[in-house]
Formats: structure tokens, sequence, C-alpha cells
């Protein structure tokens, strides 16, 4: 099941302040072409964070393990695409999650996002085991720096793509969580799952 979450791209986030109109995940499937999307609806403007992902305070994350479910991955960055759409790991590198550099750092306040594909045409991915995570779990990111940020799984929750709780995912907070998505569910006609996972996380 590839999967791509949607995001705004820069020229769409001055659509988002008068409100955009959001695209549910899509196009997760086991048979997806490699450039097949999918992904979490747009966060409106108010859902941004205002985080220099690269700042000397806050150095962008490069590895993330939930030891419980047996994750164990580098992160590479994702970023957006021209239809709004954010990046997602291609599908040969189905083994590895990503972090949407548009949303907060993990371990600094905000909303981090963590995206990985559940299966792949070329088979189980990264997070093909999330659906396993209880609550109370660790789970530790960590950045080029060698820090560790460890954060609690407070709650998960299986939703159908046309319902994505956006606000609730990428909302603004001044509290310092992390969300882990990636496909669930049943298969539509098309082959792509109908639902997503979302993880939820607070920092320690």
């Amino acid at each position: 099941m590839s999967f791509t979450p949607h995001v705004p791209s820069r020229i769409a986030l001055f659509a988002a302040a008068a409100g955009l109109l959001l695209v549910p995940l899509t196009g997760c499937g086991a048979a997806d072409a490699p450039e097949a999307s999918a992904g979490t609806p747009s966060p409106t403007r108010s859902a941004q964070t205002a985080h220099a992902p690269d700042s000397p305070k806050a150095p962008a994350p490069t590895r993330v393990t939930v030891s419980s479910v047996g994750i164990d991955s580098t992160l590479m960055r994702l970023g957006l695409n021209q239809d709004g759409t954010v990046e997602v790991p291609p599908a040969e590198k189905g083994m590895t999650a990503g972090w949407y550099a548009g949303g907060a750092v993990p371990g600094e306040p905000g909303a981090a996002v963590l995206i990985g594909h559940n299966d792949t045409r070329f088979g189980r991915a990264v997070f093909h085991d999330l659906h396993q995570i209880a609550k109370g779990a660790d789970i530790t990111v960590s950045d080029g720096a060698g820090a560790e940020s460890h954060f609690t799984v407070t709650a998960k929750e299986t939703v159908k793509k046309d319902g994505f709780p956006t606000e609730k995912v990428y909302g603004a907070t001044g509290e310092r969580v992390l969300r882990l998505i990636t496909c669930d569910g049943d298969f539509d006609a098309e082959g792509h799952p109908v639902d997503n996972l979302i993880v939820y996380a607070t920092l320690r």
C-alpha cells in the first residue's frame, strides 16, 4: 500500500487562508504506480506551524524508532509536490519513513508529522505493523546531532479518507506532539485502502 499525504504547496497556502478545499487520503494501494499519490488533507494556514525546520535550535530529525512494533528507520525529508500534496518516500524505499518538513520539528512546539508506507508493490513497508502499537508505547526520534526526543503514544485511530481530521492532526498547538500516519483498512475497487491510521503521541 503506497502512501502519500496531501499538504498545500507554497501557492496553495495563499488559498488556504481563504479556506482551502481539503483533499482526503487517496491512492494507497499495492498496485500503485511509483508516482501515485495519496495523503492527508491539506492543512489550512491556521494549521501550519511557524518553525524553521533547520534552525540551529531545531536540527532536522534523522531517525524514528518504535521498538515495541519493530520500527527502526532513517527519515527522509518530505516537501511538497506541485499539486499541493506531500512528497512521500518512493515505493522502492518503502522501508524508509519520512518527515513532513512543513510541520514542526519533532520535540519542538507544534505538530510534527511522520509518514510511512504500509505496503508497496515491492512488499511490506516501514509502517506495516504500526497498527499494533499500544497506548503508552515509546516513539524515539533522533536528530543529526545525536539528540533524542521520546514521545508517548496517547491514542490511535483509523479514519475514513473522506473524513480525515485535518485540524486534529495538523492544527496549531503549543504542545510538543507527534503524529505517525499510514494507510489502513479494506481496499476499494482500484486496490487502494479506504482508511488511514493515525497515531498520536506527546513528548515525555
